[in-house]
């Protein structure tokens, strides 16, 4: 049965969709089968993998909205082991719609129930946004994992963002559990980072992530070639980083 884990800040901004991506694909690339449900209106991580947002006919609006069979949603991307639930522009409107909606909390969860036996890891990209598609991805994860940027306003809006997966675990899913910060746009040149990471370990103690995710122009230039890093420039500073951060994430769930 596959590990759901939803990738999660409502700040936008901090690497959430880049570390969705490329996570996903360095552990496909290690050999795990991996579904990424992309549930964010924007739809970035879709285009990530190369896939033209405006020509996805189902996404997952679909899933979520109308119930549709995820198996007529799925698309199998031409990277190793990976596998995609794209989003539309239709998904702008799920917020609103899933307001007077029956079950609105767990449209997702029933949703993939089927898939789960078919993947190791399926990660969840969530908006910038503590809404019902955030809170239909914490209410289907067993984990989340909070990516937060080496910069001034680095916990701002955590405690707004830890107080709600409470009140998740308290009213939905009490299994839910943290599976780890991760550091982003991470220079350790700069006294400001090791104030930050200091700041985040006092924050979340044995939470945060070995691994940190460096800035680099590859990891910027590879969702405009709708690749993962990993395949734009397997070399580069951000591939090394997300192969590490695989490596550490399988150590943890116990696949090495």
């Amino acid at each position: 049965m596959g590990k759901t884990v939803a990738i999660v800040n409502q700040k936008g901004g901090v690497g959430k969709t880049t570390s969705a991506v490329n996570l996903a694909a360095c552990l496909g690339y290690a050999g795990q089968k991996v579904l990424l449900v992309d549930i964010d209106p924007q739809g970035n991580a879709t285009s990530g993998l190369g896939y033209n947002k405006k020509s996805v006919q189902k996404s997952t609006y679909d899933l979520i909205i109308n119930g549709t069979d995820a198996q007529e949603i799925l698309c199998e991307t031409r990277f190793r082991n990976l596998d995609l639930l794209p989003a539309n522009m239709s998904l702008a409107g799920a917020e609103l719609e899933l307001v007077m909606a029956e079950n609105r909390e767990a449209r997702l969860k029933t949703g993939l129930a089927m898939l789960k036996a078919k993947y190791d890891f399926i990660f969840l990209d969530c908006p910038p946004a503590l809404g019902l598609l955030t809170l239909n991805a914490l209410n289907c994860a067993d984990t989340l994992i909070v990516p937060i940027q080496c910069e001034y306003f680095a916990l701002e809006g955590l405690s707004q963002l830890m107080n709600t997966v409470r009140q998740i675990k308290r009213l939905y899913n009490p299994l839910l559990e943290l599976e780890g910060v991760l550091l982003t746009m991470y220079d350790g040149r700069l006294n400001l980072t090791q104030q930050v990471v200091n700041e985040v370990k006092k924050f979340f103690p044995q939470k945060v992530f070995a691994s940190v995710i460096p800035r680099n122009v590859r990891l910027s230039e590879a969702p405009s070639y709708g690749e993962p890093v990993i395949y734009y420039d397997k070399g580069s500073n951000g591939s090394l980083a997300y192969l590490r951060l695989a490596q550490e994430f399988l150590k943890k769930n116990k696949k090495i």
